[in-house]
């Protein structure tokens, strides 16, 4: 039995993740049992030959399957950075390690985030003999990884991205000075610096939109966006966008701005690339992983962030490039791969 263990993705990029993953799987003749997150509130449809469990995301539960079910898994592929709990004799385990947060935790996380950080890596480091190999997406999220946790010879990078299909009707022209940061609200996202480093340079250039997409459990971000928006300053959210929708959105804007502190991938940095739109990235080694940008700045600094804003706005920049490719089928090899 081969085990696609995602129990621990709901939403964000790991989603998006999830969702190709259970797509590519769904269209080969694979025989997999998938561990869904039951947080998840759109089930998958999946065909009858595969099986699906929506179970609560606890080491508990987790456990108890591995605990039940070991003697009938030949393979396991862990979406979720954490090894199964025991390990699985005569099966081979991948686990898809996709969160930098657990490498170096930001600076500007509370006390109580970096406290269940440490934990959580302790955890890690627990359970990493019940992993065969690690599976990074990028060359630096790979170094990082052997600094931290010391396992060279278990790691291999195989980044791995929906593209969007291509739809007929889908018109729309770029909208000058728009800035867009496809994310949710997580603290290593450092939106509240963004926002305020907009606020400043519009104050100083008079022009600009920045576009978000935040959702309305991230209250304190919420209420900032609309603090600003009272005052006149051109900042819109949408809210969640669903993934079909998202396409028309990064085609219609310019510039791609990426202000997060902490990634292993960057997915909204990749898709605006992929479609057009000019990249601002942080100064940081993940944006220099997978594209070329057009201008980077500071993320630490909200003078950094506004001064960037104001030179996009004030001088034409060159097109961005993207350096990764998708290798999904990598991932599908392993699961075949006797």
């Amino acid at each position: 039995m081969i085990v696609i263990d995602c129990i621990y993705i709901n939403n964000g990029g790991g989603k998006v993740l999830l969702d190709y993953l259970v797509d590519t799987i769904e269209n080969t003749n694979l025989s997999v049992l998938y561990l869904f997150d039951n947080r998840i509130k759109k089930h998958y449809s999946i065909k009858s030959s595969n099986e699906a469990l929506y179970m609560k995301p606890s080491l508990r539960s987790r456990f108890l399957f591995y605990l039940k079910n070991q003697q009938r898994i030949s393979k396991v592929f862990v979406l979720g950075n954490i090894p199964p709990l025991l390990r699985i004799e005569n099966a081979t385990v991948y686990t898809y390690f996709h969160n930098t947060i657990y490498l170096d935790v930001p600076n500007d996380f509370s006390l109580i985030e970096h406290i269940k950080y440490y934990f959580k890596v302790l955890i890690i480091k627990m359970v990493s003999r019940n992993t065969n190999f690690w599976i990074v997406q990028t060359n630096e999220v790979y170094f990082q990884f052997i600094q931290k946790f010391k396992q060279k010879n278990k790691i291999k990078i195989i980044p791995f991205f929906s593209e969007f299909k291509e739809k007929e009707g889908i018109s729309c022209s770029r909208i000058q000075n728009t800035f867009l940061y496809v994310s949710n609200g997580q603290a290593n996202k450092n939106h509240i610096r963004l926002i305020k480093a907009f606020c400043k340079a519009y104050d100083i250039s008079g022009k600009g939109e920045l576009i978000l997409t935040v959702g309305e459990n991230f209250s304190e971000i919420v209420l900032l966006i609309e603090e600003m928006q009272n005052k006149g300053y051109p900042i819109h959210n949408l809210g969640l966008v669903e993934r079909e929708d998202l396409r028309k959105i990064y085609l219609s804007s310019e510039y791609i701005i990426y202000p997060s502190l902490s990634e292993s991938f960057g997915l909204g940095l990749l898709e605006g690339g992929n479609q057009g739109c000019k990249i601002i990235g942080a100064d940081l080694p993940y944006t220099y992983s997978i594209c070329e940008p057009s201008l980077v700045f500071n993320p630490f600094s909200e003078n950094s962030i506004r001064d960037v804003i104001i030179s996009a706005l004030n001088s034409c920049q060159v097109g961005s490039k993207i350096k990764v490719r998708d290798q999904i089928n990598e991932i599908v090899f392993l699961l075949r791969k006797k």
